[in-house]
């Protein structure tokens, strides 16, 4: 699914250079699940991003279902992004004026399907994440852990081959934060891949491989 090779990455602010990763290869099967876990700095995000294809490597290959990406045009990367990659963030990043059938469209609509076909596929997903009763409520009328479940929905209905969260259970408390947690379980036994960054060893426990990652480098996997 997931193939990382020798990658790196360096950003130049001003006259200085900053490696935040320095070598990283990683395996990722199809329907695995895998948290990564590292300090602040450590370099898990700026991994996050490049297999999000929100970044790209310095050096090195990133190879996803077999085909180079790292190497792809930014018009290319955004069109591989949209229609194989789920995102699912702490913050959520829902639109405050769309409800939530329509928050779950937007991927749909933006790759071109008919509208009366992405409010089917919209449906399916909000109702396989127990939402079927709040489709068409605003983020402000939806608690917590229904926002993060609309964000997981919206990120499932293109049917990606991946699924990224940062920090799913970040903003939420104690008991939501295990809800979705079981949702994503729930993903990860029906076989999709989800590859999650998180700081909480409870949340890591989830998942059926911990990736390590100190100082730009994979400590242990």
């Amino acid at each position: 699914m997931i193939q990382l090779h020798d990658i790196t990455k360096t950003y130049v602010l001003g006259t200085q250079e900053l490696t935040v990763l320095k070598g990283v290869s990683l395996h990722i099967q199809d329907g695995e699940f895998i948290a990564i876990m590292g300090p602040s700095g450590s370099g898990k995000s700026t991994l996050m991003n490049i297999i999000g294809l929100l970044d790209t490597p310095s050096t090195g290959t990133y190879t996803l279902e077999g085909r180079k990406v790292s190497h792809l045009s930014e018009r290319e990367q955004a069109e591989v992004r949209s229609r194989r990659i789920g995102f699912v963030f702490q913050a959520f990043n829902l639109l405050p004026r769309m409800n939530a059938l329509r928050q779950v469209m937007q991927p749909l609509l933006y790759q071109g399907v008919h509208r009366h076909e992405a409010i089917e596929h919209a449906e399916s997903a909000l109702k396989a994440v127990g939402l079927a009763d709040r489709m068409h409520h605003l983020p402000n009328e939806l608690s917590g852990g229904q926002k993060q479940r609309i964000a997981i929905a919206r990120a499932l209905v293109t049917n990606p081959a991946i699924i990224l969260a940062d920090e799913p259970t970040g903003a939420l408390d104690s008991k939501t934060g295990e809800e979705i947690m079981g949702l994503l379980d729930e993903l990860s036994a029906n076989g999709v891949t989800i590859v999650m960054v998180t700081h909480e060893p409870h949340v890591a426990e989830h998942a059926r491989r911990t990736i390590h990652i100190l100082d730009g480098l994979i400590h242990t996997q």
